[in-house]
């Protein structure tokens, strides 16, 4: 059945899962934060994340060759970074706000990446979105510099992950090159967070939390975004990222019954329209190509 969908709808599909699951895998994160730290979810993230996507995908099997693994560690290092950074952010921010920081990333690689004049209306129309969502009216001095710093860091990461992780989708297995880079970043982010968390790492209390956020967070939209990036072009799965800081907006009154605003809502059919158009003229100028 699946096979009769386009691939272009499909990886459509799957950058959808991956944005809800990952917001969804935020709302754990921001749980674990006052137990563990920033430091030390990002350990518990990464650290089941590996685990379980390596019992999936075993890639010890068929694995890459030996010329791929550069760009596969480069790509895993970008992760871990974005990921680490990222939640450095949202400690000190509104989740709402680190999420806006961080799509400058994939929307400054839109930008640079586009060859036609109707991407821009696109590029336009997601800018537009973000910059309701943002909380102008509170001021930028009422956020917490360092936290703003560290979602710009991530912003850069996500930029280049995404420019990184196409070339690797391109030579690797997505799962397989998900399953590797997880247990990569895993080196390096879980003695961070066991100096900065502690025995708490461990508790019975906060594994549970960890593996949801695993799941959440990463074993699902990592596959997913990496099965999308080889069917995709950069530009087009830029621009549906900005469905970011909608999702959150979204589950948040789904979730906890947080009403939206008519200006929210005009940021939700913006970035939407941005998703949307992009998507549609990418399949038409691939359908020219053929032709």
């Amino acid at each position: 059945m699946l096979t009769k969908i386009p691939r272009q709808t499909l990886a459509t599909i799957a950058v959808l899962i991956s944005i809800l699951s990952v917001q969804a895998g935020a709302t754990f994160g921001k749980h674990l934060f006052p137990i563990v730290g920033a430091e030390g979810t990002t350990a518990l993230r990464q650290g089941f994340a590996a685990v379980i996507l390596l019992a999936i995908f075993r890639p010890w099997q068929n694995g890459p060759a030996r010329k791929d693994w550069g760009v596969l560690v480069l790509y895993a290092v970008i992760m871990g970074v974005m990921n680490l950074t990222f939640y450095m952010g949202i400690a000190r921010v509104p989740l709402g706000i680190g999420v806006a920081i961080e799509f400058l990333g994939p929307l400054t690689v839109a930008v640079l990446t586009s060859r036609r004049a109707v991407d821009f209306v696109w590029i336009a129309c997601a800018a537009a979105g973000l910059a309701i969502l943002l909380p102008w009216q509170g001021g930028a001095g009422a956020l917490d510099l360092v936290g703003v710093f560290w979602c710009g860091v991530a912003a850069v990461c996500w930029g280049l992950y995404i420019i990184i992780g196409q070339r690797v989708s391109d030579r690797i297995h997505g799962g397989k090159a998900v399953a590797l880079a997880m247990a990569i970043t895993t080196i390096f982010t879980l003695p961070i967070g066991i100096v900065t968390a502690g025995s708490a790492l461990w508790s019975w209390s906060v594994l549970p939390w960890g593996v949801a956020v695993a799941v959440l967070s990463s074993a699902i939209p990592y596959t997913f975004e990496m099965l999308a990036l080889k069917h995709m072009p950069a530009k087009t799965f830029s621009l549906m990222m900005s469905l970011e800081p909608a999702a959150g907006a979204i589950l948040a009154f789904l979730i906890v019954g947080e009403r939206l605003t008519w200006t929210q809502i005009v940021a939700i059919a913006l970035v939407v329209t941005a998703s949307a158009g992009s998507s549609l003229t990418a399949r038409r100028a691939a359908n020219e190509a053929v032709a």
